[in-house]
């Protein structure tokens, strides 16, 4: 496994981590039990990065790593998670109140008494222009709650404006191989401002896994099947914003450039870390398996010349029209 520095909060990270928005129940159904093995089989396999929110499954994430991290007492784990969507995404909604109730909280499902790490969960664009959000979270730094603060983004631009206030430690954005706009217009300046960068959505919601088809099902409860068009929230957090007859397509053209003895799933996952802007990309994982494969991506050569170029232009033929100025 190899460690990235996570910008300015100056602790090393895996730079495959574990998603942990599937264990709370938002890709269907799944046994905890399931999930307990995944999260230890991730950090046997050196993971030691976890993200959450405190709504995913209204807490039962969070509450199930809390379980993790006392049975892994003892070990140098990161815990990062995020705060804000559990309310409507109103402006006013979001006071230092509102903020310490909401740390109190995932402190108490994590059963830590500080947060590694909370990050503002794809809130509305005018919070990037309030100067007194980023106030209230650098007093919950010196209130000793958390240790570091960062924010989670649909847009490029949220991004950029967000890391304008020099207490923003880390951006989690949508960044794969069809959705590349972060390496043309953020990825470089975030280095440049020893911001961390955690690739969200890596796997475009398992299409870039090759396993889906057209005759695939999803459960009712899976936001693949109910957010295909974003009826519940943006549409870029499916599939990463492509159609997914378009998505599919794509990932045939892919099948020949997978190297023998890798998965397309681990193709992705390396595509990522090329770029050494990206402190981790994160995964989700239900089963052991799926998080052993996942952080076995780490180790894997870095893709050919001719397989990287073959995906650029596959992104500027095929996906760039369809994603690339909406996010």
């Amino acid at each position: 496994m190899e460690y990235r520095r996570l910008g300015k909060t100056q602790r090393e990270v895996s730079a495959i981590g574990f998603g942990a928005w599937a264990i709370g129940g938002g890709f269907g159904s799944v046994d905890d039990a399931d999930s307990l093995r995944a999260l230890h089989a991730a950090a046997d396999a050196g993971v030691t990065l976890f993200d959450t929110a405190d709504v995913y499954g209204d807490g039962r994430s969070e509450r199930l790593i809390g379980q993790f991290l006392r049975e892994r007492r003892g070990e140098s784990l990161f815990v990062a998670t995020k705060m804000g969507r559990g309310v409507p995404l109103d402006m006013a909604a979001y006071t230092p109140e509102a903020f310490r109730g909401w740390v109190d909280r995932s402190r108490e499902n994590l059963g830590v008494d500080r947060l590694d790490l909370v990050q503002l969960h794809c809130l509305p664009t005018a919070i990037y222009y309030s100067p007194e959000i980023f106030s209230a979270l650098d007093d919950l730094v010196s209130a000793g709650a958390i240790s570091a603060y960062g924010v989670s983004v649909e847009k490029v631009e949220e991004a950029l404006k967000a890391i304008e206030f020099p207490g923003v430690a880390s951006v989690q954005i949508i960044y794969n191989i069809v959705r590349q706009r972060p390496a043309e217009r953020f990825l470089a300046e975030a280095a440049r401002r020893d911001v961390g960068v955690l690739a969200r959505v890596p796997l475009a919601s398992g299409l870039l896994t090759g396993k889906m088809t057209k005759q695939t099902v999803f459960d009712s409860a899976d936001h693949r099947q109910y957010n295909r068009h974003g009826e519940s929230f943006d549409v870029g957090e499916t599939f990463a914003g492509v159609d997914y007859e378009t998505g599919l397509a794509v990932v045939e053209e892919l099948r020949s450039l997978v190297p023998e003895g890798t998965t397309m799933a681990q193709m992705a996952l390396r595509w990522i870390l090329v770029n050494e802007a990206v402190t981790a990309a994160i995964p989700g994982a239900k089963t052991p398996e799926q998080a052993r494969a996942n952080a076995a991506a780490s180790d894997l050569a870095p893709l050919p010349p001719a397989a990287m170029e073959r995906i650029a232009r596959l992104y500027e033929e095929r996906v760039k029209p369809l994603v690339h100025q909406r996010w």
